[in-house]
């Protein structure tokens, strides 16, 4: 795939609210560690062994863009060729996309979620889209079941029960005929009579996840940003409004569909004059009836919406919570130990050259200890990633946590299932379980926490 064939869009994002205080001005979210790797690269990375080499990366905030740019540019120069695009805080995906729009001449756009850590040929999704011909493509991936070892902290669990995503398939489970997500999932769902009577047979799901990974065609999506100001998100508004529209919208000459006026409750207000020309609209079964080839080409007066479902054995995973971040960094020493990039010991673990360990310390299989890094004597590790150059005393245990870089440890504390962030301070015998940790924090003396989210003011 050329440049021309297909431009990528990688939407990185910035300081994230649902990782607060993980996330900070001085480590955005791309930069979050992921077995002591930054979280983008395991999309650029994906990215570049599927030959998509030519990136614009989008980041929310000038400074955080400015840190993102650096790394990329020390890390991927002479592998990568990358623009870092820097937009609005909260700007929402769409409305990044309509931020960079100028940078975009290709027929077909990739754009790619950067908390996305998977293993998916993108190569597959890419031929899916233009095998159709259709206006989206949607990868859709089974949804991750969290990790019960860990603890997803006090805000995760205020959240639950989970939101689910609905996904409304045809019989061969490549096209999508039917999309609801988040607070909509919490309601009564309503699915047209005419989608029904068009689409004859739906399957429904409710266990895939939207990976935030689409293939558009620009020229149809372009248009849409362009009629649809108030769209802000691409997961919640655009995919839903082309889903919708696809058997019912009249298409403009270049093949984009006009825009409809929709409601509070997401129902085109044209709705009566749409069902007027339902006898005229094409059906269902007149727009992907296979014929001996596949499928036929659809007519002028629809669209395609396609999904390509990833196989099981694949992994696939959005680091959008801190439930996500703790499971991930689990697996990626863990079940997904492939995606590290790391090799493993003969005890499945691993230990930087330069790391020193005390006497009687056991640092257990699916463990990571980074460069510089010390332990005292007695102390034991289980199912945790401990960064770079930490100093940790005598008598410490953690267990299903993530420590980043530059923290000290006393002497006889434990944490478990936390996440503790780089040039932390927990002094002697502090007790954590379930918290997070926020950049430079002091954790006192004998003092003990428990689900509690702890950041300097």
């Amino acid at each position: 795939m050329t440049k021309m064939d297909f431009q990528v869009v990688v939407l990185a994002g910035g300081t994230s609210k649902n990782l607060v205080p993980l996330v900070s001005k001085d480590l955005p979210k791309p930069l979050l560690p992921v077995a002591n790797r930054p979280l983008l690269s395991y999309v650029l990375e994906l990215l570049e062994s599927t030959n998509l080499k030519d990136l614009i990366v989008v980041v929310e905030g000038q400074d955080a863009a400015v840190k993102v740019g650096t790394w990329i540019s020390s890390t991927y120069a002479a592998r990568l060729h990358v623009e870092v695009a820097a937009v609005p805080e909260d700007v929402g995906t769409a409305g990044a996309l309509r931020a960079v729009a100028h940078y975009l001449t290709a027929n077909d756009i990739l754009v790619v979620s950067g908390d996305l850590v998977c293993n998916v040929p993108l190569g597959a999704v890419a031929a899916a889209h233009r095998r159709h011909d259709a206006v989206v493509t949607s990868l859709l991936c089974a949804t991750p079941v969290p990790s019960e070892t860990g603890s997803s902290g006090g805000k995760d669990k205020a959240k639950k029960p989970a939101r689910y995503n609905i996904i409304g398939l045809d019989p061969t489970q490549q096209f999508l005929l039917f999309v609801a997500t988040g607070a909509e999932v919490e309601k009564d769902i309503k699915v047209q009579k005419s989608l029904l009577q068009a689409a004859g047979e739906m399957e429904i799901r409710a266990d895939l996840m939207d990976a935030h990974l689409y293939a558009f065609k620009w020229s149809v999506l372009k248009e849409v940003l362009d009629q649809n100001e108030t769209f802000q998100s691409l997961k919640q508004d655009v995919l839903p409004y082309l889903v919708w529209s696809q058997l019912r919208s009249k298409v403009a000459s270049d093949g984009a569909p006009e825009a409809e006026n929709w409601n509070e409750n997401g129902a085109s207000q044209n709705s009566q004059s749409l069902l007027s020309q339902h006898l005229a609209t094409p059906s269902f079964h007149d727009i992907y009836a296979p014929d001996c080839n596949g499928f036929s080409p659809a007519p002028r007066r629809t669209h395609k919406c396609c999904a390509y479902i990833a196989d099981k054995s694949k992994y696939c995973a959005r680091l959008n919570s801190i439930q996500a971040f703790n499971d991930i960094n689990r697996d990626v020493i863990g079940e997904a130990s492939h995606l590290s990039g790391y090799s493993f010991s003969v005890h499945n673990n691993v230990i930087h050259p330069s790391a020193e360990l005390g006497s009687k310390t056991t640092v257990g299989p699916q463990c990571m200890l980074g460069e510089g890094s010390q332990l005292g004597d007695k102390c034991s590790v289980k199912r945790s990633l401990i960064g770079r150059h930490c100093r940790i005393g005598s008598n410490v245990k953690v267990a299903n946590s993530v420590v980043m870089n530059h923290v000290t440890i006393g002497d006889g504390c434990s944490i478990q299932g936390s996440a503790v962030c780089s040039n932390v301070q927990l002094h002697e015998r502090a007790v954590l379980k379930d918290c997070q940790v926020g950049a430079g924090f002091v954790v006192t003396a004998g003092s003990e926490h428990k689900g509690e989210s702890l950041a300097r003011k």
